[in-house]
């Protein structure tokens, strides 16, 4: 998919508040009718982008590029295909119950005739209480980033400093060949300058690559050297999304991996990995060209990151205010 390819907008909801029973006012009640279809929908457009993944699965098959989706990141494709209305709406109907346990509770709420209909909803306190924490990170951290500008001029060093000066049989993609060799590969990152600002990248950096970082980030200072050009801190909201479900409406869950897969991709292309034989052309971030292709697509992705970035803060504004 080309980085520009702007994010789908969210499923409408009914304006209309009501109120779900005891506790805070929901800001939408949904009849059968109207979320049943928007949960089948969800569940083919998982379905959809899930499909070649479980197919290789089922062979025993390993992919160096899409598999990163569901090894580094811990929810599980059974996870990404559940469908969750999100924060302050309400499900009626008998088949609402499935959506049991502490995470929903038992509403009555009126129906399209005005009387009390049984539903189910999210029990903003319960999830606070469990939850609250990762909350308030996630919202800081998101909120400290959308103030800070792009910064583009990376090229991608970060996946040749986590194979540099590595012996091949110790290569995470072992299998596939480094495009430009083991010498080639290490003269990249010695003759560019290494400005990696992301912990859980950083973090991957061979010992002998990590004095060259020109930052040396850390867990604790995430929140203040995360910025809106990286490809892994916009990859990683779609990890945010998913640690907030199901307070998140799904739909902004699948969006964002929508987002981190086509990043992966950029990510992949541009590394030191040969992976022409999986049918992706290089990104050559060791020439002018490269460096101006992905600057370019950098960009774009950091437009569609912002656009989520906003809709994940707006979702734990809703979760805070309860």
């Amino acid at each position: 998919m080309d980085p520009s390819t702007p994010t789908r907008d969210p499923a409408p909801e009914p304006a209309a508040p009501e109120r779900a029973g005891a506790g805070p006012a929901a800001t939408a009640v949904l009849t059968p009718d109207l979320w049943r279809p928007r949960e089948r929908r969800h569940h083919e457009r998982v379905d959809a982008l899930l499909a070649d993944h479980l197919d290789r699965r089922r062979r025993g098959i390993a992919h160096p590029v899409e598999d990163f989706l569901f090894t580094y990141y811990s929810h599980r494709p059974a996870q990404l295909r559940r469908w969750h209305p999100g924060a302050g709406t309400v499900l009626l109907g008998d088949d609402s119950a499935d959506r049991s346990g502490d995470t929903y509770r038992a509403v009555r709420a009126a129906g399209p005739d005005g009387r009390p209909a049984p539903g189910r909803t999210l029990d903003t306190a319960a999830f606070a209480e469990r939850r609250g924490a990762t909350l308030d990170f996630v919202a800081a951290l998101l909120g400290a980033v959308r103030t800070r500008a792009p910064h583009l001029g990376c090229f991608g060093l970060h996946e040749w400093a986590m194979v540099y000066r590595l012996p091949p049989e110790r290569l995470r993609h072992a299998a596939v060949p480094l495009r430009l060799g083991p010498e080639g590969t290490d003269r990249v990152v010695e003759t560019h300058r290494v400005r990696c600002s992301h912990f859980d990248a950083f973090r991957f950096f061979t010992d002998a690559a990590r004095p060259l970082n020109r930052l040396q980030p850390t867990r604790a200072d995430q929140a203040d050297l995360d910025q809106p050009g990286c490809l892994h801190a916009n990859m990683d909201l779609y990890k945010w999304a998913y640690k907030l479900s199901p307070g998140v409406p799904s739909e902004l869950v699948v969006d964002c991996f929508e987002l981190a897969r086509d990043i992966r991709v950029l990510d992949m292309r541009a590394s030191p990995y040969d992976l022409r034989a999986h049918g992706y052309t290089p990104v050559e971030i060791e020439t002018p060209e490269g460096k101006a292709e992905y600057v370019a697509a950098q960009r774009a992705f950091a437009e569609r990151a912002a656009v989520l970035r906003d809709r994940l803060l707006a979702a734990c504004a809703r979760l805070s205010a309860g």
